[in-house]
Parts: structure tokens; sequence; C-alpha cells
């Protein structure tokens, strides 16, 4: 499928596996997807993003927000003591049985860029982008083209509809069906 991919769109997906890195992600995910096509590089999609409003520094601030780990605090302990669960009980039992430090997140694994990963097939990428990259695919397919642009991985993340990205644009007011008329205009206009 890749060889498919303009040379856009193929830095596209090596930036959003950027992304992921600079943000601590263990995988890229349809977060950073949207980050990557955010970028004035990214040709027709940024377009279609900026003219809707969409900031990059907004979106990633979002993304930070909303994928940052939980940390249980004082309210969460004592809710677990109120039903007799002592919550330093059980990280001090966490941590003899896995060792210290087996409740903090994991270190991103590091690989030697796109050409790796995507020999990997693919798991470096949640479910939910590899789901995007495949509807990258029957986008263009549909649209009767020949090869897969950032505006088609623009409209994959639409039709994916309920990853983080999605829920990032429709949080800031915009809805996936405009976003994807938008997509199918400038795709006319630029014909």
């Amino acid at each position: 499928m890749f060889e498919r991919f303009t040379v856009q769109a193929r830095a596209a997906v090596v930036r959003a596996q950027r992304e992921a890195r600079d943000l601590g992600a263990a995988k890229v995910g349809t977060e950073h997807l949207l980050l990557a096509v955010l970028d004035p590089e990214a040709g027709l999609a940024y377009t279609v993003l900026h003219a809707a409003g969409v900031d990059r520094d907004r979106v990633r601030e979002e993304v930070r927000r909303l994928s940052a780990p939980r940390q249980l605090g004082e309210d969460d302990a004592a809710a677990l003591r109120a039903i007799g669960i002592d919550l330093d009980a059980v990280r001090a039992r966490v941590e003899e049985t896995f060792g210290e430090g087996a409740l903090q997140p994991a270190e991103p694994e590091r690989g030697r860029g796109f050409l790796r990963r995507r020999a990997t097939g693919g798991r470096w990428f949640t479910p939910r982008a590899k789901k995007v990259l495949e509807l990258s695919l029957r986008e263009a397919l549909h649209l009767g083209h020949r090869y897969i642009g950032s505006e088609h991985l623009l409209l994959g993340l639409v039709r994916e509809g309920e990853g983080l990205a999605a829920r990032i644009l429709t949080g800031s007011g915009l809805t996936l069906d405009d976003l994807r008329a938008r997509v199918l205009t400038e795709l006319r206009d630029a014909a």
C-alpha cells in the first residue's frame, strides 16, 4: 500500500511517527496522523484544516492533555480505602513483584525510520491508525485516484471517526461531514 503514497503522504507518516515519539507515545495513533497533516508541507490536508481554523499547536496541547496518563490522587486513594483497598499497599506489592518503577509508563521503542517500521507489518501503529491508513486507500480508490495523498489521509481520519483525532476535531466545533465536504471541494477545485 505504501508504494501508492505520494511524497507528501509518506512524509506525513514519518512526521506522525516523530510526533508520537516526541509526545512519548509507544505507538502512532490517529492523533499523531492528525498532527502530521497539520504541517504546511502536507499540502491539501493542511490547506483544508487550516481554512477550517484547526491550529496545530492547540491540537498538540489537546493531544497532550487527553493522552496524559492519569495519576491516582488522594481522592482516589480515599475512595479505594472506603472499600477496603490500600492504594499504597497495592503500589508496594506491584513494585515488589515486578520491580521498582513497574507502574511508570513504558518508554517508546526507538526504530530506524519509516522503512523499518513499514517492514514490521505496521506494529508501530495503533489499530485505529492502521484503520485510517486502510481507509485512506479506500478513499483514494473510491475517488478514482491511483495515489494516496495527504488529502486521503485526512479523509481516512474523518471516515474512521472515533479515534482521538476525530474527538479533537469534533471537540473544536467541527463536524466530520463538513471536513469531508471541504476536502472533496478542494479536490474538485484543484482538478
